[in-house]
């Protein structure tokens, strides 16, 4: 790398150092204004900083959308018009009469206590804290270029704010004509084209009723801006003692991990090789039941992708219901309690299995399953740091009633979406070690995945280490292309991946609570291309273009799983 690319990548590194030491020391203090000196800090480390997801964040005149509306899918509802943000436990609220507001594209619990007020229910370990305060950095540093293009140099409101808060004011439907005299206005206020605004909004209303919309969320925080600005009303975030007391304790992840096992010993599953998946909580159960359930309907030729996209078509919901319903009659198993972490699961006994009439897609030793009968956890994704709580709870014993049962793990597969750094969205990347961000701490490993599992799938395939980032608002373009670029050679970056292995490590090389031939797989398709304009995670989902990797990875761990080659770990027996 030259000498230039590298300082940069080195300022970098320092500004997403600071923001993580000054975010801890906020946490440990209990709180923060917003105009105050941790306030600034924050904010001068990002605009050191300006993450890729954030856009056009250091221009003083222009309002970033796509980056706006990124935060707005992963903060709740009100929050533009919160004064007080305050950071909670799981202390209670569920049972209250408040109301419960989950954002579009996070899953946490919220509480708008009043018009001033907003509770954020953190369950899911330090990554979540970050990610949160990071969303609000963002956002209040929006709010101030909203408020100079709210008033003019005599600090006196510009016609255009007027008219836009008449008409948030109004609180009516508005008409075609009126909207677009509307979003004039907006585009004033932004210092964005009509265009941008307009594709802006209609992102928001994709999913209307998990936002404010593009006029209230703007007007909500200018006006804070401008209060804030005039009238010096502070606004204060804040973090409540027992989130404080319980973070990093394991509480939730403890909870969940002996729910799983409780139902393993219930339905006298804890004897049999297990096969834990990190996935989503649709492509196993499509993957094993949708071809049983529907083929009579679709057709014996039709393929586990193509029912999958049949199934996201939305008026196809009594379709979904039909293979979930058919599943649990066939071995499947559901955990609707998350035990606060919001990590749905899912059991799946093989031996219940209607192996004749499984998809021809999917390979399997019928003797093999019949004498060994494996059991599938599937778990929901997690969040960055919570992997390691969750998977390091999964894996020590179970022990009830002065009985100790080990967990007989067979093999570890992470399926996920990841940014890419070669390539584009919906390439695939198989990782042989990952390393954290902003360290040299590494975990190599053996992947039981190569390229030449995915060879004429009709995919592109990478292979090398993958950064697990602390957080994928902060990715930069100076420090992913030092990890590219350099003799790191990094290929991918996710949340995960460093949390997952350091869990798995410790049980297999120190506590010996799995074997240590427990195979692993991690296999992760591209969601982004941070390294792009306009390919970052601010850009958008990925639509359909997700189902084919997403499905082609789930067929090859299953492959894996359903036949003996890759499923003989020495399994620990039951201690009494």
């Amino acid at each position: 790398m030259n000498q230039l690319a590298l300082s940069r990548a080195r300022e970098s590194r320092s500004a997403i150092e600071k923001m993580y030491i000054e975010m801890r020391h906020l946490f440990n203090c209990g709180g923060y204004q917003r105009l105050g000196m941790p306030g600034e800090v924050l904010t001068d480390a990002m605009l050191d900083l300006r993450p890729e997801i954030y856009g056009s964040l250091g221009d003083p005149d222009k309002v970033e959308l796509d980056g706006l509306v990124y935060v707005i899918d992963r903060l709740p509802k009100g929050i533009e018009s919160s004064r007080f943000i305050r950071l909670i436990s799981e202390e209670g609220y569920r049972n209250s009469g408040f109301e419960v507001v989950v954002p579009a594209s996070r899953r946490r619990n919220c509480y708008p206590v009043d018009n001033d007020n907003m509770l954020i229910e953190v369950t899911r370990g330090k990554s979540e804290i970050y990610d949160i305060l990071t969303h609000l950095t963002f956002m209040f540093m929006e709010a101030e270029k909203i408020r100079k293009h709210a008033l003019n140099d005599h600090d006196e409101l510009t016609h255009d704010w007027r008219e836009l808060k008449a008409i948030v004011k109004r609180n009516e439907p508005l008409s075609e004509e009126e909207r677009e005299v509307g979003l004039t206005y907006l585009s004033a206020v932004l210092g964005r084209t009509f265009a941008e605004t307009k594709n802006a909004s209609e992102r928001l209303n994709s999913h209307a009723e998990k936002n404010s919309g593009l006029f209230h969320v703007v007007y909500g925080m200018g006006k804070l801006a401008i209060e804030r600005h005039k009238e010096e009303r502070r606004t204060q975030i804040s973090f409540s003692p027992t989130l404080r007391e319980r973070i990093g304790h394991h509480i939730f992840g403890e909870r969940w991990a002996d729910q799983i096992k409780g139902q393993l010993l219930a339905h006298q599953l804890l004897d049999r090789p297990l096969h834990i998946i990190s996935a989503n909580m649709h492509s196993v159960m499509n993957c094993l039941y949708a071809y049983p359930a529907l083929s009579n309907s679709f057709g014996k030729d039709i393929t586990i992708e193509e029912l999958a996209l049949e199934l996201r078509q939305s008026q196809n919901k009594p379709l979904m219901e039909k293979v979930r319903k058919f599943a649990h009659q066939k071995g499947a198993i559901t955990l609707n309690e998350h035990a606060g972490t919001q990590i749905g699961v899912q059991i799946f006994d093989t031996a219940k299995l209607p192996h004749k009439k499984l998809s021809f897609e999917l390979d399997m030793d019928e003797e093999y399953l019949r004498t060994e009968k494996p059991v599938i956890i599937v778990m929901d994704y997690a969040f960055g740091e919570q992997a390691f709580e969750t998977m390091d709870e999964l894996l020590k014993p179970y022990r009830l009633g002065g009985q100790t049962y080990p967990m007989p793990v067979a093999s570890i597969s992470i399926m996920g979406k990841a940014g890419i750094l070669h390539g584009g969205k919906g390439d695939l990347m198989i990782p042989n070690a990952h390393i954290f961000e902003g360290t040299a701490d590494n975990y190599p490993f053996e992947n039981d995945f190569e390229i030449d599992d995915f060879q004429g799938e009709g995919v592109t395939v990478f292979e090398g280490p993958m950064i697990s980032v602390m957080g994928t608002s902060l990715q930069n373009r100076d420090v992913l292309a030092y990890f590219r670029n350099s003799s790191w050679k990094a290929i991918g970056l996710e949340m995960e991946g460093a949390h997952y292995q350091k869990a798995i490590q410790a049980h297999t090389r120190i506590r010996n609570n799995i074997s240590e031939d427990v195979v692993l797989r991690y296999a992760y398709y591209a969601s982004d291309n941070p390294l792009i304009t306009g390919s970052t995670l601010a850009s958008g989902s990925l639509g359909e273009i997700g189902v084919k990797p997403t499905y082609l990875i789930t067929r090859k761990i299953l492959n894996k799983i359903l036949q003996p080659a890759s499923s003989n770990a020495n399994i620990p027996v039951k201690e009494g």
